[in-house]
């Protein structure tokens, strides 16, 4: 793993796509565990978890389970809004149902903290979170993922669905933004 520049910035090695596959298969487990008997919904939230939202659908290993997408907004460059926008919307009927939703990041938790409350308006059993990455000391809003496979500090970060201004989402690895001296 080598350095990486996107847009000019300059992003370290950060976490190898060894180590994410480890945690992947960790949080899956957990899954099955305490969805033992039931057929949950996977919500994957894009774009950013669509290659999380793959491999943990598929770690899940669970058949008679399904995945959909729906897509919100919350970033521009390496920052949040702190304005969600939604762009696509959930059309399946999830009421008596356990949703998982799969997010790539948990930051603020503004744009979980939405999602929870308008899938709580169509009467789920249950809604969990299943995030690759969370940030603990960022959290503003709402409550912590229930599945998580890293607990990160607050840097910016890209690879492996993560991007910067739709760029880098194909990395392997996760990658950090290297800081200036």
């Amino acid at each position: 793993m080598e350095e990486v520049t996107i847009k000019g910035m300059t992003f370290e090695p950060y976490l190898r796509k060894e180590e994410i596959a480890k945690q992947v298969q960790r949080v899956a487990e957990e899954i099955r565990r305490d969805c033992a008997g039931e057929n949950p919904l996977f919500l994957c939230v894009l774009n950013g978890a669509f290659v999380f939202a793959a491999d943990l659908f598929r770690a899940c290993n669970m058949h008679e389970s399904e995945i959909t997408f729906i897509r919100f907004k919350s970033y521009e460059g390496t920052a949040s809004t702190g304005k969600v926008k939604q762009i696509m919307g959930l059309s399946e009927d999830i009421e008596g149902r356990t949703v998982i939703i799969i997010e790539d990041i948990v930051d603020t938790g503004v744009t979980a903290q939405k999602l929870r409350a308008q899938l709580a308006e169509r009467k789920p059993k249950a809604v969990k979170m299943a995030t690759l990455l969370y940030k603990p000391a960022s959290l503003k809003a709402g409550k912590a993922p229930e599945y998580v496979g890293f607990e990160i500090p607050s840097k910016f970060i890209i690879g492996y669905g993560l991007d910067l201004d739709g760029q880098a989402r194909d990395l392997e690895d996760i990658y950090v933004l290297k800081e200036q001296h």
